[in-house]
């Protein structure tokens, strides 16, 4: 066996050694404590003998994967979670990640994001690993510090990816409903004119539309169904969103439905505001990407031609001057 081969299979039994005594230890009954759930969860298994829940949602990617790993996921879970916490006491911000899974509509908890962080750094670090396992067969040498440099770079940049995601698939979301904002408020003022009542209008264009601000205002709906108040849970939309033109669209809806005001107006020139913004944006948009657009030509296409340009004199006075 060559010198590589012998210093990576040392490394690799030196990690397997370290993980498996740290495993040991952080599992003993005198080091481990006992959380409230582990102490309510066999008294809480379903009646059906299936398995208990995961510590963390089921509906996120996270309890869907490890649940479709079996044993191998339900062993892996504690500490995944352990290390949840630890980013979340490394990184903080848990307001605003709870903020921002507000605003997408999603039901996950922080530490159900906080897991997520964890297997993106998990699978950025192995992404890191495989990275050097590629440099060191391609020069025959393993530098151990720059590799231990690299898999962490992998690890970090893959906790804070998942960050920058949430926040993307936020605006995303935010874009989407009020490019849907529009038609929303005119089907609303179409049929509050026909004269159906605010929560008839209501529920006629969640039935109709399909979009992210129709799921907000069926959600509303389905709280009022269950018991909240109309206008709190019409309030609570304008909450977990961060647009202005939502937030004063039910503002007229709530006053419209305490005082018994004109809905319809309201909603029409609400929607024409949001449509001249839209415009506005447009051409704000457009005035970067042409300002965008001049960067490659000004430092890559200019820069060729001045060169074409200049070459053949500059071969000429280079001819001249050695003649």
């Amino acid at each position: 066996m060559s010198g590589l081969g012998v210093s990576w299979l040392g490394a690799l039994l030196g990690v397997g050694a370290f993980v498996g005594l740290w495993l040991t230890v952080t599992n003993l009954p005198g080091s481990r404590k006992l959380r409230l759930n582990d102490r309510l969860e066999p008294y809480l298994r379903p009646a059906t003998g299936s398995p208990a829940p995961m510590v963390f949602g089921q509906d996120g990617l996270t309890g869907r994967v490890l649940s479709q790993c079996g044993a191998v996921g339900r062993l892996a879970a504690p500490m995944l979670v352990r290390a949840g916490h630890w980013v979340e006491s490394v990184l903080g911000g848990a307001r605003s990640v709870r903020t921002r899974l507000t605003a997408l509509g999603s039901e996950q908890r922080v530490e159900d994001f906080r897991v997520e962080q964890v297997l993106w750094g998990v699978i950025s670090g192995l992404g890191g690993l495989f990275l050097v396992a590629v440099i060191s067969a391609v020069t025959f040498s393993v530098n151990l510090l720059a590799a231990a440099a690299l898999i962490a770079i992998g690890v970090v940049t893959g906790v804070l990816a998942r960050d920058w995601w949430l926040t993307a698939q936020v605006r995303r979301r935010e874009r989407a409903m009020m490019q849907e904002f529009p038609v929303v408020a005119e089907l609303l003022a179409l049929a509050v004119t026909a004269g159906e009542s605010p929560v008839a209008a209501l529920q006629r264009v969640c039935r109709l539309c399909r979009g992210e601000l129709s799921v907000e205002l069926g959600r509303a709906l389905a709280e009022a169904r269950a018991g909240a108040s109309l206008i709190g849970s019409l309030q609570a939309i304008g909450f977990r969103t961060s647009l202005d033109s939502l937030a004063r669209f039910v503002d007229g809806m709530v006053i419209a439905l305490e005082r018994g005001t004109p809905l319809a107006e309201v909603l029409r020139a609400q929607a024409s505001d949001v449509r001249e913004a839209g415009k506005r944006e447009l051409l704000a948009s457009g005035g970067r990407r042409e300002i965008a657009m001049m960067f490659p030509v000004v430092f890559l296409l200019l820069p060729i031609t001045v060169a074409f340009a200049l070459y053949p004199g500059l071969v000429n006075i280079a001819s001249l001057t050695r003649g």
